[in-house]
């Protein structure tokens, strides 16, 4: 293989590590896997592809035959993953493609293993304009970023400084072969219609159109980077032991504007689906404003914003626990909840006999850790703090007679407390797991 004329075109990814390149076939992805085959054996620990099937035209079968070609002919090992589109969703089969694309990507990419994708000049001109036209801030307005965490790795745009016609002539310069996917020459979806329709137009005007908004991207990414810096320590200092609550008092001294961007990354941090575009104005108005015992919520996509007292809460919404759900455990296996929560035992095999986990009922009362007397159940989880949609959803653990041994894993009684610590146990209830971040920012793939 002849070696690329300019290797400087290629920055390297930093450390050596083992490089994934996502191979479509396509002019971008060979003219990528090209450079990297001539650089891997100096600057990286390691070089393979990966090509997704999607099934979503005729030609989806020679092109898999064509990337085999290609890889064999350079020595590179190739994964083809098939994957099913799903058309279902409101964001079409564009944004479905990429969906399941950037999963079969993740669930690819080994620990500290790069993804490098081939993006470049013209795609980030793009994907600003894009942006633009969704009334963006910097973050978005940042675009596509060269290098960052992704999943177990890291993900690489190298070719970012490179425009379309950079990648053409050398593509021509070294006899290289790829294919063009029709679904590219059709103007219906908004990235295409950028493409085709209105940087041809900019172009005739301005030549250095795509480079500029490429520049503003990289502008707007560095003001992004040091408003987040602030952002972490704004929030840092909202935040208590539970990193899914905010001091609704240390908010309020924010400036707005720096306010919505800390709501924004919480809710980021949280694993939550992204606030919607009035989300911060709701949260404002209906909860920052609302009285402290207003007990104010605002719902969107499955998650929740709750204030209660002086604080904000954060997570998944779900229902209470059916008043009459109850059933045994002996501690020797977790116990599903029903609503999706875990309960399970840690440090001992089991309790010395069958117990009742249950739904609260009312009146229920518990002989705390040295108290001479009962509570009622009800005064100890508000002595405690614990908000009313938690209690609601708080799994009771008795004995067979009826005795209360312990409210969730908060809340225990004298005689369980003094049977864990004999053992050197502990209860532990896990309530609905966190989603994790969206992958990806809608960026193309090529």
């Amino acid at each position: 293989m002849d070696k690329p004329p300019s290797p400087s075109l290629l920055p390297p990814p930093g450390p050596a590590r083992p490089v994934l390149v996502g191979f479509s076939g396509g002019l971008d992805s060979t003219v990528l896997l090209h450079l990297l085959a001539c650089a891997a054996p100096t600057l990286h620990g390691g070089l393979r592809a990966i090509h997704v099937h999607h099934g979503l035209q005729a030609q989806a079968d020679a092109w898999v035959r064509h990337c085999r070609a290609v890889c064999a002919d350079w020595s590179i090992p190739l994964q083809v993953v098939r994957v099913d589109v799903d058309r279902t969703g409101g964001g079409g089969p564009e944004a479905a493609a990429r969906s399941a694309r950037h999963a079969a990507f993740a669930a690819e990419l080994r620990d500290d293993e790069v993804l490098a994708l081939a993006h470049h000049r013209d795609d980030q001109a793009e994907t600003f304009l894009l942006r633009a036209l969704r009334a963006s801030g910097p973050d978005g307005l940042a675009a596509m970023r060269p290098w960052r965490r992704h999943g177990r790795g890291w993900l690489w745009r190298p070719l970012l400084a490179l425009s379309r016609g950079e990648l053409l002539a050398h593509a021509q310069r070294h006899g290289l072969r790829w294919i063009e996917d029709p679904a590219n020459r059709d103007s219906a979806p908004d990235r295409n219609f950028l493409r085709h329709e209105v940087l041809p137009l900019l172009r005739r005007r301005w030549p250095q159109a795509s480079a500029a908004f490429a520049r503003s991207a990289a502008l707007s990414a560095a003001a992004a980077d040091l408003l987040d810096e602030e952002d972490a320590r704004a929030l840092a200092g909202a935040r208590g032991d539970d990193p899914r609550v905010l001091d609704v008092d240390v908010l309020a001294r924010l400036p707005a504007a720096r306010r919505a961007r800390v709501l924004r990354r919480w809710i980021e941090a949280c694993g939550l689906p992204p606030l919607p575009a009035t989300g911060v104005d709701r949260i404002e108005a209906d909860l920052l404003r609302a009285a402290p015992g207003d007990e104010a919520r605002f719902a969107w996509s499955g998650a929740v914003v709750r204030r209660w007292r002086n604080l904000l809460h954060a997570g998944r919404q779900s229902a209470p626990l059916a008043a009459g759900w109850r059933c045994p455990w002996d501690g020797s296996v977790p116990l599903p909840l029903p609503d999706g929560g875990l309960l399970q035992l840690e440090g001992a095999a089991g309790f010395d006999d069958t117990l009742v986990v249950h739904a609260r009922r009312g009146g229920e009362r518990i002989a705390l850790p040295g108290r001479k007397h009962t509570h009622a159940l009800k005064h100890v989880l508000q002595d405690a703090g614990m908000p009313p949609w938690r209690r609601e959803r708080l799994p009771l653990l008795s004995s067979a007679e009826g005795r209360l041994l312990a409210a969730g894993d908060r809340i225990l009684s004298a005689e369980f407390a003094q049977w864990l610590g004999a053992r050197g146990a502990k209860l532990v209830w896990s309530q609905i797991a966190q989603a994790a971040a969206p992958p990806g920012h809608g960026s193309p793939a090529h």
